[in-house]
Formats: structure tokens, C-alpha cells, sequence
């Protein structure tokens, strides 16, 4: 049994009728959420017309349809293992590429690989009803499909963070022979109402009833409201406490001001995919019990029989060890392996930390491009043209 430590509630632990009433408050004032989205998507233009908008890596987009945008950022002549980098579905992907110092994206390149980013894009009225059989299987499956089009691989390599992480494993498990190598970051993998601070929030979530009553697509700022609600400490305390420790440090103060512009980009999710989420993912756990299925395939972590590599910080109340561990445990293959990150300076929410951090882009993001470039050598996905 691998050893871990124990994460800390980061304030909700006890869903009391209290607690409920503030979360049917929040879904009283839904029409103010829209309005909410476009007052911060405003501001955010406004850092960026001061300087601390993203500085991002020059692209091409490979593939654009309605919810998802698929950029490359190499020449398509270029050798090299090919990796794509699924985000969460509720925020930019360009968190993924902030700055030089602080891009996932320019370490991939520098460490030879062939870079594809999916942009997950707001959803309109016609992807209303799209759910995680799209998000975590037909959308990854084009995405996957226009890589090797591209003359990537068939079989690259998937590196993805938080619930994009749930969805990559999900679609792995599903389709097994499309993916060469896995690499979860900060990913929830198992769940249930006692692990972590959204399970117990999305439990008391189902208790007032989840918004399908109410009109639209489910608004980011009403996702922010809920991650708020759901740990206070991480969401609000930690982020203060962060600044607060990066002042005296600019480039930890610069990374934590462009994470704050960033964070006032929020996607909205199709009500379904919402939904879907909270009931079949963090209520009844059937991805970790073998029940989730996706397009009429089975997902479940015994199928993983692939490289699997998982990357998560034991403090998280977000996606705490509990979240991870079992997961870990219960694949099937012997090419596997846990990293622990311990936290940074200057990356304002602790949970993207592994994305932007100074120690996390100096210690872990080396070894994390070493075990993947030894997966997919070892897998053949790093030819071009093979199929799988």
C-alpha cells in the first residue's frame, strides 16, 4: 500500500442545512451568472491591455470545430514523440503556456516532442445536451485523429490536468489502442461524498437539486461560486497568503498576477456534461467502479493496461491523495509511477501549481518528459504514421 499523508478539509466539512441554503441562494440569483461572466471577461481584457496577459508560444490550429480548438506548435516536418495536452473543460488552455518560464508547452518542445494543445471553447445552444460521451470520448477521439492527420502519431502521448485528467483516463480506458503513454496531473480519479472538498459540496449540491431547472448552459461564474464554496481556504485564504509571500519575489508576483487574469476566464459547461459529472463521476464513482461507460465502451482503470504516470500535491483539498491513490493502485500495468508536488511560490491557486510553479517546471516537469519520452519510445507511438 503506498503511504501518503492525509489532505485537510479546506472548510465545508461539515454540509449542514446552513451550508445548503447558501448553495440554493446561489442558484437563485442564475441570471446574474451570465452577466458575471462578461463583467470578468472585461476585466481580464483590462490586465491584459497593462501587461499581465498570457505570452503565449506562436501556433497553428489543426483542427476547429464547435467546443474544441486543436493548436500544434511545431512544423509539421518535425521528428519527435508527439504529446497532446488536454486542460480542464472550464477554463483557457492557455494556463498551459503563460509565460516562457512558465509554459508546459515550451518544456515539451525543448524536450523534442511534437506539442498539440486542445482548447476546450464555450459551448453553444447545439452542444447544450453534449456530455461526458463527447467531452471524455467523441471530442478526445477527433482531437486524437487530427494529430495523426497531422503526421503526429497515431498513438501519442496524453498529458492532462484536474477534470481534463478524469476525462483523458476515462477516454484512455475506453480506447486504449489510440493512446501511447498517460500522464495525469492533479487529477480526480476516484470519488465519493468524503474525498475532498468538491465531493462533499457536489453531495450537498444534489440535496437542493442540481440547476435543471434553470435556463442555458451551466455559467462559469456559477462554477466559481461553487469552487468558493467548496474550499473557502483554497479559493480565497491560500490566494492571499500566496501574493502575499510573492511580493518581495517579481517574477513569483508576476506568474500569481497573470494566474488572476487567468482566472477570470471561465468556460461555461453544457448542462449535461454538468450533470453528468456530478451524478455518474463524483455521486456514484463509476469510473473507479467499472460501470462508466462512454459511446457503448466500458471505462474502467483495470483496462489501463498502458504507461500511467500520476502527479498530485498530498495537501490538496481539491484533489486530495484519496482522490488518487486507489487509482493508482488499481492499474493494471507494471510502467507506472506517482510523483508527489509539494507546492510553489507565486502560482496563486495551489491546484495549477504544477502547470506554472518554479519547482514544479525545475524538479518534477524533467522527470515528468523523462518517463514520457522512455513510454513512447518503448510504445513505437513516436513514429509517425503508425497506426494502433
Amino acid at each position: 500500500m503506498t503511504e501518503y499523508s492525509q489532505s485537510r478539509g479546506g472548510g465545508g466539512e461539515v454540509l449542514d442545512g446552513g451550508f445548503a441554503r447558501v448553495l440554493e441562494t446561489s442558484l437563485a440569483a442564475w441570471s446574474l451568472y451570465g452577466e458575471m461572466d462578461a463583467w470578468r471577461r472585461a476585466w481580464g481584457r483590462a490586465l491584459d491591455a497593462v501587461g499581465l496577459g498570457p505570452q503565449e508560444t506562436p501556433g497553428r490550429v489543426v483542427l476547429a470545430r464547435p467546443p474544441v480548438t486543436l493548436k500544434a506548435y511545431h512544423r509539421p516536418a518535425e521528428g519527435g514523440p508527439a504529446v497532446l495536452l488536454v486542460p480542464a473543460p472550464f477554463k483557457r488552455a492557455y494556463l498551459w503556456d503563460l509565460a516562457p518560464r512558465a509554459s508546459v508547452v515550451r518544456r515539451c518542445l525543448e524536450a523534442g516532442f511534437r506539442v498539440y494543445l486542445l482548447q476546450w471553447e464555450p459551448p453553444g445552444e447545439a452542444e447544450a445536451e453534449y456530455g461526458l460521451a463527447q467531452y471524455a470520448g467523441r471530442l478526445l477521439l477527433e482531437a486524437l485523429e487530427a494529430v495523426a492527420a497531422d503526421g503526429g502519431a497515431a498513438r501519442p502521448g496524453l498529458i492532462a490536468h484536474s477534470l481534463g485528467g478524469t476525462f483523458a483516463a476515462a477516454f484512455t480506458a475506453a480506447h486504449p489502442e489510440r493512446v501511447g503513454a498517460l500522464a495525469l496531473l492533479a487529477a480526480p480519479l476516484h470519488f465519493g461524498e468524503g474525498i475532498g472538498a468538491f465531493g462533499r459540496t457536489l453531495a450537498a449540491l444534489s440535496r437542493t437539486g442540481l440547476p435543471e431547472r434553470l435556463p442555458g448552459n451551466v455559467p462559469g461564474s456559477y462554477l466559481n461560486t461553487l469552487s468558493v464554496l467548496a474550499s473557502p481556504k483554497t479559493f480565497q485564504l491560500d490566494r492571499w497568503l500566496d501574493w502575499l509571500s510573492s511580493m518581495g519575489d517579481a517574477e513569483a508576483a508576476q506568474t500569481h498576477l497573470r494566474v488572476e487574469r487567468w482566472a477570470l476566464d471561465e468556460t461555461p459547461l453544457p448542462r449535461k456534461l454538468f450533470a453528468e459529472i456530478a451524478a455518474w463521476l463524483y455521486r456514484e464513482d463509476r469510473f473507479m467502479r467499472g460501470t462508466l461507460e462512454l459511446g457503448g465502451r466500458r471505462a474502467a482503470p483495470e483496462r489501463l493496461a498502458i504507461p500511467v504516470l500520476c502527479a498530485a500535491d498530498p495537501r490538496c483539498d481539491i484533489v486530495p491523495p484519496q482522490s488518487v491513490v486507489p487509482f493508482y493502485e488499481a492499474l493494471p500495468g507494471a510502467n507506472k509511477a506517482l510523483l508527489w508536488y509539494h507546492g510553489d511560490t507565486g502560482v496563486a491557486i495551489q491546484h495549477v501549481g504544477l502547470l506554472v510553479g518554479r519547482n514544479a517546471h525545475r524538479r518534477l516537469w524533467p522527470e515528468i518528459l523523462r518517463w514520457l519520452s522512455g513510454a513512447l519510445a518503448h510504445d513505437g507511438s513516436g513514429k509517425r504514421g503508425q497506426q494502433g
